[in-house]
């Protein structure tokens, strides 16, 4: 007989690529992964991992294992919400995925302050700039930005999030500054690798007319911090988020590029798979919460 510990464990063990990996999200070691697995196995009769092989690959029996986890865990968990609903008591665990470097600056910090004031709660923040479409659905709040592809899951704007060109002053003074989105091909152009999105093609508005500019960036990156470090650094023209440079607009430090031509914004919006009616009391009050930070635009007012 098996216990919901093992169906959350193998759950676990079934959602990673290695067993070591497995271990290292368990805090254990892989020995104790490989004796609890076996002990598993053991008490079912039956093999879930095919063996050998390097990576975790499940055997029928397996794959039949974890699909009767999942509907169990959740039934499981969706009681707990029930009872805590009823005695309005946030507990639990809530899963959360935001971008990188805004998930880091923003979101932490307000998670920080939710568990503060409901002790019993265990949150997993999992930061990534380059996120899973297809598993958005195994996180009870998703928070995003840019271009929203078709989703099923439900969309609550936070806030509107203008995307704008940059440039250091030290990039500006050694070459001459554009006045058209053409002349970005012959500039030094940083780019930001993201959502799958179509990096190199650059599209702008001026008078309702669309204008699409295919750059051949001489940088690029995975990640929007070590962007807009290069941007800071003078070593070219960079495409970022207002609320990841407003603040170095207004000291000087970055200097808007192409100011009469707008970018396509990049709202900052929460993706949900509830409605608000059917959202556990954690994912609600958290949901709340997140809208009360963003009704006034923190990025407006840092220092």
């Amino acid at each position: 007989m098996i216990n919901s510990n093992d169906l959350h464990f193998f759950n676990i063990i079934a959602s990673h690529k290695t067993l070591s990996s497995a271990a290292l999200a368990l805090n254990i070691s892989p020995p104790s992964v490989t004796l609890r697995l076996q002990g598993i196995e053991d008490r079912l009769g039956v093999k879930l991992l095919k063996r050998p092989s390097r990576y975790v690959s499940l055997t029928d029996e397996g794959k039949l294992i974890l699909a009767g986890a999942h509907r169990i865990i959740k039934e499981l968990d969706e009681l707990q919400a029930a009872i805590d609903n009823h005695h309005n008591k946030i507990s639990g665990k809530l899963k959360i995925l935001a971008p990188l470097g805004f998930g880091r600056k923003y979101i932490a910090p307000l998670l920080g302050r939710y568990m503060s004031s409901h002790p019993h709660l265990e949150v997993e923040l999992t930061l990534s700039d380059a996120p899973d479409w297809f598993s958005f659905n195994q996180w009870d709040l998703v928070i995003y930005i840019g271009n929203l592809k078709d989703s099923s899951m439900r969309c609550i704007k936070l806030a509107s999030n203008q995307r704008f060109l940059c440039a250091a002053p030290a990039y500006l003074e050694r070459y001459s500054m554009p006045t058209t989105p053409s002349e970005l091909q012959q500039h030094v152009c940083i780019a930001l690798r993201e959502n799958n999105e179509d990096v190199t093609l650059w599209n702008f508005q001026q008078n309702k007319k669309n204008i699409s500019i295919r750059i051949q960036p001489q940088y690029s990156s995975n990640e929007g911090a070590t962007v807009k470090e290069w941007a800071l650094s003078g070593l070219g023209i960079a495409m970022r988020s207002e609320w990841d440079v407003a603040a170095y607009f207004r000291n000087g430090e970055l200097i808007q590029i192409l100011p009469s031509y707008q970018l396509p914004n990049a709202d900052i919006v929460i993706l949900t798979s509830e409605n608000s009616t059917k959202r556990s009391a954690k994912i609600e009050k958290f949901t709340q919460l997140l809208q009360e930070a963003f009704l006034h635009t923190p990025w407006n007012t840092d220092e």
